[in-house]
């Protein structure tokens, strides 16, 4: 089998696991296990705690003595007996120390398989920008036929989808056996801690600007669990009325969920025209009012007539959302750092948005189900406003507080930022550029941003990681 084929199973295999429970688990834990709101939140908050500390960690690992793959087929491994565990657990605080265990040892697994096709499709000659996302692609497709798995077999509200998701990581340990072996970076060893774990980015935080994007990136990662944690809940709720028992919506709930991670793959190619006309504060806004948007259609949507509209718009704005804030927070982050510090940045925007935001987005989502919750019975309209309103005001400060000024995208000043009268950026439109100074620093840095390295600037710029960086890699499609 070719490489990149090798590679497309592993890639699918990963996010299969994840899709097989990270949407549906909260339904099962709230109508089958009868956990509450509460507590429902502090499990699904293993993920943050885990993803704190653990990408780093492995990375030191597989940089300094482990084999990537070796490494990445034990994460696997230790997976696969955690999910199975967790199946038959039935007491909140032991699911969490079940579930937190499972998250310290797969959230690694996320920056391994990308470490591994980077390293792999180098060894075979071809090119990581080009080839890598033909490959990556197919975890999104693996995520959403794990949804669709879940939700036609109607095991949504059962522990079989955690024995499920703990036979596809025991098959992915072993399948990751048979990918070339990744040699240990020696280089790797003269590197300080502190600058593998991504800390020498907080050097970032001494800029205004820089630490307001990333506490806003933190709040809105507290968004995006909102929705992975009681999307699935709040649709099975829907059955309790008569009317909506027998509709597709409340029958294949996971179904209807998976149309976001759908519409992710649309409004990613939408990127790159809306950084390069309106700049990052425009797209983190469009991402904000997105994100109230998607609150607001749930707040009102039912499972038919209208309603039904008004849950298929919220599921398609989930895309623009998710896109607009992950995909291009990290495009910014990486134009804004310094080149030294680049992955270490991107680690540190991860953190935030998938460590402490995931973290306080499961609390707090979880206090506020329970506040509106009456004898057993959610009022989640009141839920889902709450969190439309959240998002609101969050958009409404951003846009007061961040001050970043787009500079105009005509081509004489794409010429002066890249000094080349005829490269592929400034024929096709670049990037949103850095502020174009007259020093000889910010051009250098425009042309390592705007040009990126002479790639079409339709794409996000972006270089060819090795495989033994430590630094956790930002994820282009939802993972939770």
């Amino acid at each position: 089998m070719a490489i990149k084929a090798r590679l497309k199973v592993m890639i699918f295999l990963q996010f299969f696991i994840w899709g097989a429970w990270l949407v549906t688990l909260g339904s099962y834990m709230i109508n089958t296990l009868h956990f509450s709101g509460m507590q429902v939140g502090m499990v699904y908050s293993a993920k943050g705690i885990a993803a704190l500390i653990m990408p780093g960690l492995a990375g030191i690992i597989a940089d300094r003595w482990m084999k990537a793959n070796y490494l990445y087929a034990l994460c696997h491994l230790l997976g696969a007996l955690a999910l199975y565990c967790a199946a038959q657990v039935e007491q909140p605080m032991l699911m969490f120390w079940v579930m937190l265990f499972n998250a310290m040892v797969y959230m690694p697994t996320i920056a391994l398989s990308n470490a591994i096709s980077y390293f792999c499709l180098e060894k075979h000659g071809f090119d990581t920008v080009k080839d890598f996302p033909p490959v990556r692609v197919y975890g999104t497709v693996g995520f959403i036929l794990a949804m669709w798995l879940v939700g036609f077999s109607r095991i949504e509200l059962s522990n079989l989808q955690l024995y499920l998701a703990s036979a596809a990581s025991l098959l992915l340990s072993a399948y990751s056996l048979t990918l070339p072996r990744c040699p240990t970076n020696r280089a790797a060893e003269s590197k300080s801690w502190v600058s593998v774990l991504g800390l020498d980015a907080l050097v970032l935080f001494r800029q205004r600007r820089m630490a307001l994007f990333f506490l806003f990136a933190m709040l809105l990662g507290a968004a995006l669990q909102i929705t992975n944690t009681f999307g699935n809940p709040f649709l099975h709720d829907l059955s309790l009325n008569p009317l909506y028992q027998d509709s597709l919506s409340v029958r294949y709930p996971a179904v209807l969920l998976s149309l976001s991670q759908i519409s992710e793959v649309f409004f990613i190619l939408t990127i790159p025209f809306f950084l390069r006309r309106y700049g990052i504060k425009q797209v983190m806004l469009i991402s904000m009012a997105a994100w109230t948007l998607r609150f607001l259609f749930l707040a009102y949507g039912t499972p038919v007539g209208f309603g039904f509209v008004l849950l298929l718009l919220s599921m398609i704005v989930y895309g623009c959302a998710f896109d607009f804030f992950n995909i291009s927070g990290a495009i910014f982050v990486e134009k804004e750092a310094d080149r030294r510090i680049r992955a270490s940045a991107q680690g540190l925007f991860m953190t935030m948005v998938n460590g402490l935001g995931a973290y306080l987005g499961a609390l707090a989502s979880g206090e506020v189900v329970d506040f509106f919750s009456h004898d057993g019975v959610k009022d989640w309209q009141s839920i889902w406003l709450v969190f439309a309103l959240y998002t609101l005001v969050l958009g409404i400060v951003f846009a007061l507080s961040f001050n970043y000024r787009h500079p105009p995208r005509d081509g004489a000043l794409k010429r002066q930022a890249c000094g080349k009268r005829c490269c592929n950026c400034c024929r096709s439109g670049g990037l949103a550029a850095p502020r174009l100074a007259t020093t000889q620093a910010a051009t250098r840095l425009a042309r390592s941003t705007a040009c990126g390295r002479g790639q079409p600037a339709d794409r996000p710029a972006s270089k060819p990681a090795q495989w033994a960086s430590p630094a956790p890699m930002v994820s282009t499609t939802s993972t939770g």
